[in-house]
């Protein structure tokens, strides 16, 4: 988290966002009710909600992969070879027939990064992420936590001016995924990338992040922002142990329910 030194950087801008899509019936379903949001440089934020608010689809319209139906959303790039975005998706998205090593550099080659600078990068994330013994191996002869690693590792190897991770770690078992959110958290603070992470685990929100964002029922909009005061480096198996901790994820929940209540209604009188 920024020391009160530190002079906030605007890197991400949202104002007035909203998303419609039409239904096969013909009418119109409002996915996302105006979003605003001003992440700063550095910021590692979580996303949480109840199911169907909208967290994946506000992902996917900062990502590039949907379009808003009304509103404006600004990533502030520094770097004009550098993409704005890269995606770290829930479902396993690498490539089967790539090995570890193609599959990290793939953004790299897409950007047509000089060999050199490729070889350097991809070699790097490859040993930080821990699988220098397995980049010349194939995604079926690795384990669902070592593909995750090979997602990550090839998301910050590409640079982007802001990470999107839509539930990465949901699909893992509980050792593999508090290994991995480890790993993020240590990485992450090497790094200070922006990191926009959409959970429904108000845990893995508290041990990642330095804020969580929490989205209201559909149509989904930005009901508070709740600040994580877990000071940086964090071990974040010793802070579900403090008593803080504890008393921050009771007073989330108890904001969370009553729109997790209220989606449940909804989806009711839907049917």
């Amino acid at each position: 988290m920024a020391s009160p030194e530190t002079v906030a950087e605007p890197k991400l801008r949202i104002v007035g966002l909203e998303k419609k899509f039409t239904t096969v019936k013909g009418d119109t379903f409002q996915a996302l009710a105006p979003v605003d949001i001003t992440i700063n440089k550095g910021d590692f934020v979580t996303v949480v909600g109840p199911s169907g608010c909208g967290k994946t689809t506000l992902l996917r319209i900062i990502a590039g992969l949907e379009k808003q139906s009304d509103g404006e959303l600004t990533i502030l790039d520094e770097d004009s070879s550098r993409p704005d975005t890269s995606v770290v998706f829930q479902e396993e998205s690498i490539f089967p027939w790539m090995s570890v090593w193609d599959n990290v550099a793939y953004g790299l080659v897409n950007r047509r990064v000089p060999k050199a600078q490729i070889k350097e990068t991809v070699e790097f994330w490859i040993q930080k992420v821990g699988l220098g013994r397995f980049k010349d191996a194939y995604p079926h002869q690795l384990s669902g936590g070592m593909r995750q690693r090979v997602s990550v590792a090839r998301a910050f190897a590409n640079d982007p001016e802001v990470l999107l991770m839509d539930e990465p770690f949901s699909a893992l078992d509980e050792q593999n995924r508090t290994i991995l959110q480890q790993e993020l958290v240590r990485i992450w603070e090497e790094t200070r990338k922006t990191v926009i992470f959409v959970t429904h685990s108000i845990d893995e929100a508290l041990t990642l992040s330095d804020y969580v964002l929490l989205m209201s029922a559909s149509p989904g909009h930005i009901k508070a922002k709740i600040p994580v005061p877990f000071p940086r480096p964090r071990d974040i198996v010793e802070i579900r142990a403090e008593h803080e901790y504890g008393v921050l994820q009771q007073q989330i929940w108890d904001q969370l329910i009553g729109e997790v209540e209220q989606a449940r209604r909804r989806e009711r009188e839907t049917k």
